[in-house]
């Protein structure tokens, strides 16, 4: 399996910006000369939330439940000449406006090992004080960090096997592995890509345990570990729908640099313990590279990011991903609906939604001499109009295809 198969959700946002960062400007990767106004339609005055004064580049960023705070990744500037080799995890308060709309952040702090690599951030879904986040504790073995290899033109993807995932109570974490509480992983193999069920009883992962990526769930009631995805590819980066009975991820199924969306049906016992995947629905299936899907709060429709603009400009889109029930209309069902969201001159990645579904967070690079930052506007997209990109507007002609090289 070649590393460029193997790449999660968290550790893919790297590759995005190292070299799309420089490829943006050409004419295949730029975005929307207006794309306040083409994104007006769906999004309601965007506003950045991370700047390169404090940070090099910040990436993956989700809500708490209550919306008050926001864990995320970043690298922070430094007073030295070299930056900090590996993204650190912070969490800050949310500063709203009068009418709710979450203009800033405070009360920025790290909460993760000093030279520690970190990734996928997630907040307790009843507890807002308690986070989850997969880190190396200290400096990993390898010593060379994910980036972009100039020489070879290709990115180099990190997986350490010293990566694991820990929870921190917020009112105690000042940045020390002795105020992380591990959960999974045993520092042999990569383990990361967590988050919880809505009720917090499992935690669903992504780990390098068999030699690939597959997906497991813990529950946290009984200790029990149950393989859900063992397929070929590298599967990632899942997250539980809004009511618990499935989970969405991205796949490299076919091992040809092309990752693809997916949700999976899950099995219950009587006791209500999570025992595998009734059936994987294949959400994409095109010549474009889709990942870091994530769910919509209705359930019904999800965001992900892809490649069908252009592989040097991801851009977020919005799909259908309704259960096959009577009561759901015809045209809503997995993979309908398309709508793309963002239109912005660089990538736009790594969409999530607050708890109601009223603002959307993702990580994007617009304006000038700006890096990978935070940004989040308001969601409100017409959920009940049927309207879907036109005939061809989503994917790309036959003749170019992609190469998975970021």
């Amino acid at each position: 399996m070649s590393s460029s198969s193997m790449v999660p959700a968290c550790v893919l946002s790297l590759a995005v910006f190292s070299t799309l960062q420089s490829m943006a400007q050409s004419p295949e990767g730029a975005g929307s000369a207006d794309w306040k106004t083409e994104e007006a339609v769906f999004l309601d005055d965007p506003v950045q939330l991370t700047f390169h004064d404090r940070f090099l580049k910040a990436g993956e960023s989700y809500f708490s439940p209550d919306g008050n705070k926001v864990i995320f990744q970043a690298v922070e500037q430094t007073s030295e000449m070299t930056p900090d080799d590996f993204y650190a995890m912070f969490v800050a308060d949310t500063v709203r406006d009068e009418s709710g709309k979450t203009r800033s952040l405070e009360n920025i702090r790290k909460i993760s090992p000093e030279g520690s690599a970190n990734t996928c951030g997630w907040f307790h879904p009843i507890d807002p004080n308690i986070v989850i986040f997969g880190t190396t504790m200290s400096a990993p073995t390898e010593n060379t960090p994910p980036g972009y290899q100039r020489g070879s033109g290709r990115y180099r993807w990190m997986f350490p096997p010293e990566m694991r995932i820990v929870a921190a109570d917020l009112r105690t974490a000042d940045g020390t592995a002795g105020t992380l509480d591990p959960l999974v992983g045993d520092g042999t193999s990569y383990t990361a890509e967590g988050s919880f069920s809505p009720d917090g009883r499992f935690l669903l992962y992504t780990s390098l345990e068999s030699g690939q990526g597959d997906i497991f769930i813990k529950d946290l009631a009984t200790g029990k570990i149950t393989t859900l995805i063992e397929k070929p590819g590298y599967d990632g980066g899942p997250f539980f729908s809004p009511d618990g009975q499935r989970i969405t991820y991205r796949s490299d199924r076919h091992a040809n640099n092309l990752l693809q969306v997916f949700v999976a049906d899950l099995a219950f016992d009587e006791g209500g313990a999570i025992t595998g995947v009734d059936r994987e629905i294949q959400i994409t299936d095109d010549a474009n590279v889709n990942w870091c899907p994530f769910w919509h709060p209705d359930g019904k429709r999800m965001v992900f990011a892809t490649s069908a603009v252009s592989h040097r400009n991801y851009e977020v889109f919005l799909v259908d991903a309704a259960q096959d029930d009577e009561a759901m209309p015809p045209s809503m069902k997995y993979g309908s609906g398309m709508r793309r969201i963002t239109f912005g001159p660089a990538a736009d990645v790594l969409p999530a939604f607050n708890a109601d579904g009223s603002e959307m967070i993702w990580t994007c690079k617009r304006g000038a001499n700006e890096t990978s930052q935070l940004w989040v506007a308001g969601f409100i997209a017409d959920l009940a109009s049927p309207s879907a990109m036109p005939a061809g507007a989503y994917g790309r002609p036959s003749s170019e295809k992609g190469t998975g090289e970021k």
